[in-house]
């Protein structure tokens, strides 16, 4: 097969985070400003404020600043008493410390597949899983790429056997359940500010949600090492704050983050239309109707080829990832679950398949449009 033309005028990243700080170069400078003459950098006021905003964009009543989005999940279990001979039920087509949190807090991960359309939980195939493991203690949806999983049916059946819900919503800062914010959708919510997320720190951070006044009190705790009273400690917790400068950083970026979100929707709109108007053989992403708010962390196709199709687009000078190649119940680390290859065969077709294009709210008409034909040139060629 040929190559498709080599169509891009100029290179389009994956994400162009230089683009976006330009925006607010001087705001957020002021802000590190304010830190370094204060010269308060654990904690304090301004971790407090940024968390104080946080908890009301989530629509809940506590958010507690963590280092890592990874700590913000072990934290969750943690302040839930979960740990050895307790099972946790999650997706394998997630991120690793999806399952890694569950395993470094001495409990078992334990797989249920995911739904074709929105690469969620499948919830019809959860109460099946759930008849044959009854060590679990919780379940932890993924909603990923930015859209939340079906949470009535997850709830549902989370009341009905006692279980706690943890929401990993990592890639979901501002995306809505009917109507509902993610973070508010579970017993407790996690987030990650890696830099490359829609609300992304100068280095990580995380942050933990709760409606409950009794895990927020732990979770604080829990974070400095299980310690409300100083070198007093109730809990084996961990050393896992958001220091003072990401707090600052993120305080400034929060308020601009309903605008990116409308941009990278605006895309994912325009890249849809394309696609449909080029008629590539690619299945687009398709919301559920519960999935009120799409804040497209990722914007991401199905793909037939799809490693040749990234390698032309790559030739191109198009930034492109597969989040994620390989499911985590095939990964070595999780061999000794007994997992093996045809057991989750969603997930498994689109580790193969699934292909993220460049979304970014600053992203040119052009390059999006750029984006789009390359697509489709590759497979009319």
């Amino acid at each position: 097969m040929k190559n498709p033309e080599k169509r891009a005028i100029r290179p389009v990243p994956l994400l162009d985070l230089r683009a976006q700080y330009a925006t607010f170069r001087e705001e957020v400078g002021l802000a590190i400003g304010r830190v370094l003459d204060s010269q308060y950098f654990i904690l304090g006021g301004e971790v407090k404020a940024f968390e104080d905003r946080a908890a009301q964009y989530c629509g809940v009543r506590h958010a507690v600043g963590c280092a890592s989005g990874s700590d913000a999940l072990l934290l969750a279990l943690l302040a839930l008493e979960i740990g050895a001979g307790d099972e946790v039920i999650t997706v394998p087509f997630t991120f690793f410390a999806t399952a890694g949190a569950i395993v470094h807090a001495g409990a078992k991960p334990v797989f249920v597949d995911i739904e074709p359309g929105t690469f969620n939980m499948d919830a019809a195939q959860l109460a099946h899983v759930l008849d044959r493991h009854p060590k679990a203690r919780a379940i932890l949806p993924v909603h990923l790429y930015g859209a939340c999983a079906d949470m009535d049916a997850i709830r549902e059946i989370a009341r009905a056997r006692r279980l706690a819900v943890i929401e990993d919503a990592a890639q979901a800062i501002g995306s809505e359940y009917k109507g509902q914010r993610a973070g508010g959708l579970g017993e407790l919510g996690c987030f990650s500010f890696f830099p490359s997320k829609n609300l992304g720190a100068f280095g990580d951070g995380g942050m933990v949600t709760t409606n409950d006044d009794r895990l927020a009190e732990r979770l604080r705790a829990l974070r400095v090492h299980g310690s409300q009273t100083k070198y007093i400690y109730e809990w084996v917790g961990l050393n896992s704050r958001l220091d003072a400068l990401q707090a600052a950083v993120l305080r400034v970026k929060i308020e601009y983050l309903d605008g990116w979100t409308e941009g990278r929707q605006r895309n994912a709109a325009r890249y849809t239309q394309r696609f449909k108007e080029r008629g590539a053989p690619v299945i687009l992403p398709r919301p559920a109707s519960y999935q009120t708010r799409h804040i497209y962390n990722q914007y991401t196709l199905l793909c037939p080829r799809r490693d040749e199709l990234r390698q032309a687009l790559a030739a191109q000078g198009i930034g492109t990832e597969v989040y994620y190649p390989l499911p985590l119940h095939l990964q070595k680390c999780f061999a000794d679950l007994g997992y093996k290859n045809g057991d989750f065969p969603v997930s498994e077709r689109c580790a193969q398949e699934a292909l993220s294009l460049p979304i970014y709210p600053e992203l040119a008409v052009e390059d999006l449009d750029c984006v789009a034909d390359a697509v489709a040139a590759f497979y009319a060629a």
